[in-house]
């Protein structure tokens, strides 16, 4: 395994042939460049140890890169390496053929044993964050309540979002998740499971008041989601799975709980 050292800590080479890179990202470290980004990103390192990927996709801002990942989440990501590999596998993302599954650590005790969340999300008034718009049910038909009114142009603009959770273990505090997505939208999981009434452990960003304090105590210094697993097709047309343990800061968090 090849290692990328960055002040996040390190960048780990899963895996590597002529077409792609799949890698695990370090929790802190953003993807990409945006028109804020002062920092040096993940695209910038790759390029740094392989210096084709710079010509590789539609932005040069984004050399090799199909999909995103929370800059505050760690986990798998699968970079292209030529032309080629970047059309396949962003219209494997396109079909929703690649298979993404995330491990996450969510406040309270959630009661089902497995759910589908659909809300759709839109950004909100504040840019840097998105919201998600349930629509309630009464007698079995969607309506708006008074507070959600005002969304209404909202939801028009809003895109459609899958998620699906399972859970694998419950405390009284805290329910350990299997998620996968459907959709790929910014923070989708986050915004998701925030408008389920459960957040996710570090994430002060869509946390409640009460949430957000505990993450103070926490003091976890990340957001608890690990993109654990990952899958697509190769050029060759071989199925390519991956999948990572969590990282020596989650796995001890987990060992600590009662």
């Amino acid at each position: 395994m090849n290692i990328i050292k960055c002040p996040q800590g390190e960048i780990q080479i899963i895996h590597e042939d002529d077409d792609v890179l799949v890698i695990n990202k370090p929790a802190g470290l953003i993807v990409h460049e945006s028109d804020n980004t002062k920092e040096k990103t993940l695209a910038e390192y790759l390029v740094e140890v392989r210096p084709e990927i710079a010509t590789v996709g539609e932005d040069s801002h984004r050399p090799g890169i199909v999909h995103r990942l929370d800059r505050e989440a760690s986990g798998l990501m699968v970079i292209a390496k030529n032309n080629e590999s970047f059309k396949s596998l962003k219209e494997q993302f396109k079909t929703r053929k690649i298979k993404k599954q995330y491990l996450a650590l969510a406040y309270g005790k959630i009661i089902a044993d497995e759910a589908l969340i659909n809300f759709p999300i839109v950004r909100a008034k504040a840019g840097y964050k998105m919201a998600a718009l349930p629509l309630k049910m009464r007698d079995g038909k969607n309506f708006l309540s008074n507070r959600d009114k005002g969304n209404i142009v909202a939801r028009e603009k809003s895109r459609e979002a899958i998620t699906n959770f399972e859970v694998i273990k419950r405390w009284p505090q805290y329910t350990l998740l299997e998620v996968k997505i459907k959709t790929g939208r910014t923070h989708q999981i986050r915004v998701h499971l925030a408008a389920y009434g459960h957040p996710l452990l570090g994430d002060n960003l869509y946390g409640t008041t009460k949430t957000k304090v505990k993450n103070n105590k926490v003091n976890l210094g990340r957001i608890f989601l690990l993109a654990q697993k990952l899958s697509f097709t190769s050029l060759n047309k071989e199925k390519m799975e991956f999948e990572i343990q969590p990282p020596i800061e989650l796995k001890s968090f987990l060992d600590n709980l009662k």
